[in-house]
């Protein structure tokens, strides 16, 4: 049979991405998983224009440390998460947020045993929101006054000040 050897198309390539999903899922533990985005209010976009290599790695940091200090709270476990940057909406708008693939629960805080969370809720996203927005706010005043996001320290105070007053939205599904 003829193909057109494009890796996009639907029709050409609809075995090699069945046989390449087949092959992951063979990877994946038996439990739950969930899907967590990490956004933040656009006043912080400044910040990570200014400095993305230093800004992406505080929003991975502060989406990662969250997962894991609030399952570790709630469920007494560690988590696996796989994390992913957008920096752009489907709009083409840009807003940096993190796509999380998280396991429904976690290794035990001794590693001898897996405590899973319930199937189709996780966390509370309300305290997922708020632990996320301290830790990043936090993170950014550090580096603010370590001058690593190459701003003046008086601007980035004010968009920190700004962003504390606004929800940072944590979303999770089954």
């Amino acid at each position: 049979s003829i193909t057109c050897r494009n890796r996009h198309c639907p029709k050409c390539q609809s075995l090699d991405q069945a046989l390449w999903v087949e092959a992951q899922a063979r990877d994946l533990l038996p439990v739950c998983y969930f899907h967590a985005v990490f956004g933040l209010p656009h006043c912080l976009n400044p910040l990570f224009l200014s400095h993305p290599t230093v800004a992406h790695p505080l929003l991975f940091d502060a989406a990662a440390k969250t997962t894991i200090e609030v399952c570790r709270h709630r469920l007494g476990a560690t988590p696996g998460i796989i994390a992913v940057l957008h920096t752009w909406t489907q709009t083409l708008d840009y807003h940096p947020h993190i796509h999380c693939i998280v396991t429904g629960g976690g290794l035990s805080q001794d590693g001898q045993r897996w405590i899973s969370s319930r199937p189709n809720f996780f966390l509370p996203v309300r305290v997922l929101s708020q632990v996320f927005r301290g830790k990043l706010l936090e993170a950014f005043k550090l580096a603010l006054t370590q001058n690593r996001l190459g701003i003046p320290e008086v601007v980035g105070r004010r968009l920190l000040q700004r962003a504390v007053a606004q929800n940072f939205v944590v979303y999770s599904k089954a």
